[in-house]
């Protein structure tokens, strides 16, 4: 029996960048609700990001933003795992030797980008619905940080491999898109959100449903044994998942949820 259901958003729900979710997964949702299945929503996305683009089922679900570093529900936070003060300090200065990189950092009320990127802040606010607030520089920010983020318009994985190798055995560093960089605390990752929640509530992986597209989206894959890939994931999650939905511009996750309904 089913009992709870996780699904990535960017890629998987909608195309990346969108908040613009087809309303018939709204109904689907409380209609899982009724049935006794949970539902989470598993991004990298902030919290305040996914409960704008969730609004009419926000009370209904599950938060799990910065790729897991939050786990929480109607705007309350749950659990939350930060980077370590030092460590984030320099892994800005280092990357501050790539000016093609533009940054960001997610705290649990909101994310942080500095000033003169005009363009990423529009786009973070517009079409991501982040709450943002421009700094001169974001080690000014006193607020823990939960994630750093870089952002290149086209060939984040190319661009930001230096920083990868120099860090990625003290951090966790993901992939989200071809646009997207994300890094964690090591302890950091949707698996281990997805996990947590899991044991919260009483549930088994055997119970849980899993949707994903990306290389952040594998550990938590591995969180579930209906694990799917929609059809434009990458061939890795394609590898790594035990099943395949349609695409996401098809609505893939929706034509498998209509059959737990």
């Amino acid at each position: 029996m089913i009992k709870l259901v996780v699904s990535d958003v960017d890629g998987t729900l909608v195309p990346d960048g969108s908040s613009v979710v087809n309303p018939e997964l709204f109904d689907v949702f409380l209609k899982l609700r009724e049935k006794g299945i949970q539902v989470a929503i598993a991004s990298g996305r902030s919290w305040a990001s996914i409960e704008k683009a969730f609004e009419p089922v926000k009370h209904k679900i599950f938060y799990i933003s910065n790729n897991g570093a939050y786990l929480g529900c109607c705007g309350r936070a749950l659990f939350v795992t930060q980077i370590e003060r030092g460590l984030l300090e320099e892994m800005v200065h280092a990357a501050r030797r790539y000016p093609e990189l533009a940054m960001t950092t997610a705290g649990e009320s909101g994310d942080y980008v500095e000033e003169g990127h005009e363009g990423l802040y529009r786009w973070l606010t517009e079409s991501y619905k982040f709450q943002v607030t421009k700094v001169k520089d974001l080690l000014d920010v006193k607020e823990p940080c939960l994630k750093l983020s870089f952002y290149k318009e086209h060939g984040i994985e190319e661009a930001g491999r230096e920083i990868f190798q120099q860090f990625k055995d003290r951090l966790k560093i993901t992939i989200a898109g071809d646009m997207w960089m994300d890094c964690m605390d090591r302890s950091v990752n949707k698996g281990q959100a997805v996990k947590c929640l899991q044991e919260s509530l009483g549930i088994l992986p055997e119970e849980t449903v899993v949707f994903g597209d990306q290389l952040n989206d594998l550990e938590m894959l591995n969180q579930a044994y209906y694990s799917f890939a929609v059809a434009n994931a990458r061939e890795e999650v394609r590898r790594a998942a035990r099943f395949q939905a349609d695409s996401n511009v098809r609505d893939g996750v929706l034509k498998v949820l209509r059959q737990l309904i």
